[in-house]
């Protein structure tokens, strides 16, 4: 790749927005056709990836709002390609996400031109050491172009959920937190796994929805929506993330998928950032402690009483089911008025803070905890 390509695949453009649909739509219609051009084809089928994480209002920032997505079905529908809107939730009916997150309204007219489904059949595919084979959707895998649109929100494990992390959505189902699983406690091996489906699936372009983006305790409804009133793009989004994180203030090193890109070579210069860049002040990021430390021989027990862990709200809890259905480790048990946490067996992948449709979970720290880390500052 020579350097004039490497640096048109990193530029990363940024525009001021907000969810005014004429407006809206024809900057969506710029940043796209910025970076894919004529690359769509009459009939084309193209996969577009939002983030349906489970149903939400698009006032609560959780998932890719609906008008974004629809400015990029009708951009594809203009170039005559077939539009493909898809995902595989965390939680909950796709109809019902469609209907509580707006989309439903949004796609009246478009309905008999853009297919809205789940990802359902799979596919193996070879992503590379030390994964190789894992089952990924076959929607993601048979499109001829991958269109990410992905939202800016804090992850109570991962810190920010932006464009290489969108494309988890592409393990279907309860893949999900069986790969949550196998990944345990290593943070840096769940993030060299997230860039490697990224590579896999290869989107055209990330187009990350940063108008109402989601701070504090994200990705889920314990995180606080924030106004920020950009949209970001690129061709690349290991650069668009690296941006992102620019303009939160955070050096993107500590952005654990922007380390593992990195380290995979697909981010080999600083992304060339171009138009509406400005720093957002005290963007709030969730705690991101040690997941282990100490003698190995004793860190069963330094992760049971000093680690960061969930911890629920009796008052708040509705003993749904979801948390203790999704939990990977099976460390939830449901009791009489609330849950309980087995935190020898807990791995800290915050799954269950990510889809408690209440928001009655919340990643904590121990006293102990909160201790040792000032004193060693082993949050830095």
């Amino acid at each position: 790749m020579s350097g004039e390509q490497l640096k048109s695949m990193t530029t990363v453009y940024f525009k001021k927005a907000d969810y005014d649909y004429p407006i809206l739509k024809p900057l969506v219609f710029e940043m796209l056709e910025g970076i894919l051009g004529d690359r769509i084809r009459p009939q084309a089928r193209v996969l577009i990836k939002p983030n349906l994480l489970a149903a939400a209002k698009p006032e609560q920032a959780i998932l890719t709002h609906p008008l974004v997505v629809r400015a990029a079905a009708e951009y594809v529908l203009d170039k005559g390609g077939l539009p493909l809107i898809a995902d595989s939730p965390g939680m909950g009916s796709f109809e019902r996400i469609l209907k509580e997150g707006g989309y439903k309204d949004a796609f009246d007219r478009l309905n008999r031109h853009v297919t809205l489904k789940p990802f359902k059949a799979t596919v193996k595919v070879d992503i590379g050491e030390p994964f190789g084979q894992i089952e990924m959707s076959r929607a993601a895998i048979d499109a001829d172009m991958v269109i990410n649109l992905a939202k800016l929100k804090t992850h109570t494990q991962m810190l920010l959920t932006l464009g290489v992390k969108n494309l988890f959505g592409c393990i279907v189902g309860l893949m999900k937190p069986e790969w949550h699983l196998r990944s345990g406690i290593d943070r840096n091996l769940f993030a060299r796994l997230l860039v490697q489906i990224y590579r896999a699936i290869n989107p055209a372009v990330t187009l990350i929805d940063g108008i109402l983006a989601l701070e504090g305790q994200g990705p889920g409804k314990r995180g606080t929506p924030r106004q920020i009133g950009v949209l970001v793009s690129s061709g690349s989004a290991p650069a668009a993330d690296t941006a992102v994180c620019q303009m939160l203030g955070l050096h993107p090193h500590k952005l654990p998928t922007c380390r593992a890109a990195k380290e995979l070579g697909l981010l080999d210069a600083s992304p060339d950032i171009s138009g509406d860049f400005r720093e957002v002040p005290n963007f709030k990021l969730p705690q991101m402690g040690p997941l282990a430390f100490g003698p190995k021989r004793l860190q069963p027990y330094l992760r049971k009483h000093l680690i960061q862990r969930p911890a629920v709200e009796p008052a708040a809890c509705k003993m749904c089911g979801e948390c203790w259905n999704i939990c990977p480790a099976g460390a939830i048990t449901p009791y009489e008025e609330a849950i309980g946490f087995d935190y020898d067996r807990c791995i800290r992948c915050y799954c269950c803070i990510e889809i408690c449709p209440h928001g009655a979970l919340q990643a904590v720290e121990t006293l102990p905890g909160r201790l040792i880390r000032k004193l060693t500052k082993l949050d830095r």
